[in-house]
């Protein structure tokens, strides 16, 4: 099948025209041997099929994280058929500087020049035919989040593809000194080195460049090349007065600046965008953070007020429907007791219960995704940069924690964006704080229990006490264990757009669809296996203490008395959520025997729990070790099982002084 790459910058539309061209036709993974997220869908075009492999957005194609480093060697390696390179025409200049690495790469590029709306909202004109002909590449103007162009790109792609073209774009040259050091580079290479599918030039410019992992690479093989490209380096740094690296970035903006003087005009002064406006109040010094606050404060009101009425409605009445029905049909066929307990009261009372709480997470994701798809979740990162700053964190790293609201794991592999060390481990060990989507079922459970009339405030306090817990984990981390300086934050600010059903309910399927399928796994596979320790030994009554569950709850259960909740019930609970988050609904479903559905559920905790003993234990749910997913994250992320078994340990006693703490001083203030 022919592939398809589309590269090109962050915000600048690229997932918007990847969903585009594959709609429902997609899956995502991850890259090989990295964390990093990979995305593939099918394209159909007039009954023929391509492959769209949606590459990290980055600003160039270094070696500085290793988003750029995947997407180059796809580029470079895998050899795309053809690599869509989607620029935003409302910030030409910068995006070009991705399209002149890849033309250096002699990549057969085609561009997709997105946001052409926003571009002459602000004035701009583009002269899509004189682009076109002075980089030598097709060049097709879209409006992604409008569908505009799409059908377009669609017919170009095809064209050139059908040409059998290698298109040969415009080359920038360097200058007569460092061209002919690239040449001589090249010579040495070509003789004397394995180039492992990388073009032999291409690797010449990057030994001027210093790039490190090409250093590595080459070095290995033979030290002497690098030894010649250093006196190349230190030849023309005497010579030109300036090192080639800076020459040759120099260089890529000066082609970049002539091919926008012949193509592009500008207005003279500045025109104020819709955008711009918006963002004088909710950018705000003073007010941006406010607002943020209240947004997101209206989000949970607004899940629990749409989200409750759904809440144990369809989703509860068809898993009623199918409980009676199969439990009906094994009685008939005489099937043996035990199955039918296993059915009944392990995957209906444990799994069931769980998925009963879709419509409501639905809610929730669709949400965020209306505040992602309209461009107000970079404000909300560029709002906490001044915060972060002052507490000697990273702005990234806020991105890292809103990216851990979907799950922990992606959130804790978003840290690979940021450049240095220290930023990279503290993000990733306070990113389990974050709470993420596994966890909104207990809260929902307590929440419906004790909390009906003001859930959505509720649920915003513990979404705000997880950011808080990680700011300040994260400034007491940066004080102690990982010190030094921390680097800068630079990001681009998409315009505002108006939310597609399409983009939004993709986004909302990402996460719900990632929740039901756990729920199917990990969750089927956890109450299996306390479902069989509930009922052992033989003779004991299920789902009591003396059976070998209600036993291992009742030895941990001493820690949690402190907290108000030292039952074996709830010890259990968040023993079995450490595995995944989920399973603490889906074992306290199972061990109140009887339950079989969310409100029978509800009734058993307000018989075992009080209001501040049940908030004492979301607390504990927010805050405690992550789930073996994330630690699995942790491990691959840091390469250490010393920081993994630190997160493990130092997350649990966080979240237990946290429940102790609130149990004990509510209790102090006569809450009960």
């Amino acid at each position: 099948m022919i592939t398809i790459a589309l590269a090109g910058n962050p915000n600048c539309g690229k997932t918007t025209i990847f969903n585009a061209l594959t709609g429902s036709n997609q899956h995502i993974g991850n890259w090989p041997g990295v964390t990093v997220e990979k995305k593939e869908g099918i394209c159909k075009v007039e009954g023929q099929q391509f492959n769209i492999v949606d590459l990290p957005g980055t600003y160039s194609l270094g070696a500085y994280s290793e988003d750029e480093v995947v997407a180059r060697d796809f580029i470079l390696k895998e050899k795309p058929d053809l690599v869509i390179n989607v620029v935003d025409a409302s910030n030409i200049e910068r995006n070009l500087y991705l399209t002149t690495q890849l033309l250096e790469m002699k990549a057969n590029v085609i561009i997709a020049l997105n946001m052409m709306d926003e571009a002459e909202k602000a004035g701009i004109q583009i002269d899509i035919a004189s682009l076109s002909k002075q980089l030598k590449v097709p060049v097709v103007s879209t409006v992604a989040s409008r569908n505009k162009g799409i059908q377009e790109l669609k017919m170009k792609f095809c064209e050139v593809l059908s040409n059998n073209g290698q298109s040969k774009p415009e080359q920038i040259s360097f200058g007569g000194e460092i061209d002919a050091a690239v040449e001589s580079l090249e010579r040495e290479i070509k003789a004397s080195a394995s180039v492992n599918g990388y073009p032999s030039d291409w690797l010449a410019l990057k030994l001027l460049e210093n790039d490190k992992y090409v250093i590595d690479l080459l070095g290995k093989q033979n030290p002497e090349i690098l030894n010649s490209a250093q006196e190349h380096i230190k030849k023309l740094t005497e010579k030109m007065g300036l090192e080639p690296e800076m020459t040759i970035v120099d260089k890529r903006y000066e082609f970049i600046s002539k091919i926008v003087s012949k193509s592009v005009k500008k207005p003279s002064k500045r025109i104020e965008t819709t955008s711009d406006k918006i963002d004088k109040i909710l950018t705000h010094k003073w007010f941006g953070l406010p607002i943020f606050a209240l947004i997101m404060f209206g989000i949970y009101q607004l899940t629990f007020a749409i989200g409750q009425e759904l809440l144990g409605g369809i989703v509860g009445y068809v898993l009623e429907v199918l409980s009676e029905n199969i439990s009906g049909w094994l009685e008939s066929i005489n099937a043996p007791e035990m199955l039918i307990s296993f059915v009944i009261d392990g995957v209906f009372g444990g799994v069931g219960t769980v998925l009963e709480f879709v419509p409501l997470i639905m809610v929730l994701y669709i949400l965020l995704g209306i505040l992602e798809d309209s461009g107000y979740m970079a404000r909300a990162a560029y709002v906490m940069d001044r915060i972060m700053r002052a507490l000697g964190l990273h702005g990234k790293t806020f991105i890292s924690m809103l990216v851990g609201v979907g799950c922990n794991v992606p959130g804790i592999m978003s840290a690979r964006t940021l450049d240095n060390k220290k930023d990279r481990m503290i993000a990733i060990l306070i990113n389990p704080f974050i709470s993420c989507g596994a966890r909104l079922p207990i809260y929902l459970v307590f929440i419906s229990a004790f909390f009906p009339k003001n859930g959505g405030t509720v649920l915003f306090i513990l979404y705000a006490t997880g950011f808080i817990g990680a700011i300040i984990a994260g400034k007491l981390l940066s004080k102690t264990l990982f010190k030094g300086e921390t680097s800068y934050f630079i990001m681009e600010l998409p315009p505002y757009r108006v939310p597609t059903v399409r983009g939004v309910m993709l986004h909302m399927w990402d996460k719900v669809g990632g929740f039901i399928k756990r729920a199917g796994t990990v969750i089927f596979a956890v109450v299996t296996l306390l479902w069989v320790l509930s009922v052992l030994p033989f003779g004991v009554e299920p789902y009591s203490q003396a059976s070998i569950l209600g036993r291992i709850g009742s030895a941990i259960s001493p820690i949690f008395k402190p907290a108000g909740f030292g039952t074996w019930q709830a010890a259990v609970g968040l023993f079995t959520g450490i595995v995944a988050k989920e399973a603490v609904v889906a074992t306290l479903g199972m061990v109140y025997a009887g339950v079989e559905e969310c409100a029978e559920l509800v009734a058993a905790i307000q018989q075992h729990f009080t209001p501040l003993s049940a908030f004492s234990f979301m607390i504990m749910s927010l805050l405690y070790t992550p789930c073996a997913a994330a630690i699995g994250a942790i491990k691959r992320e840091t390469d250490s099982w010393k920081w993994t078994l630190f997160a493990i340990l130092y997350t649990f006693a966080i979240g237990w002084m946290g429940a102790v703490l609130v149990f004990q001083v509510g209790r102090l203030l006569g809450f009960n």
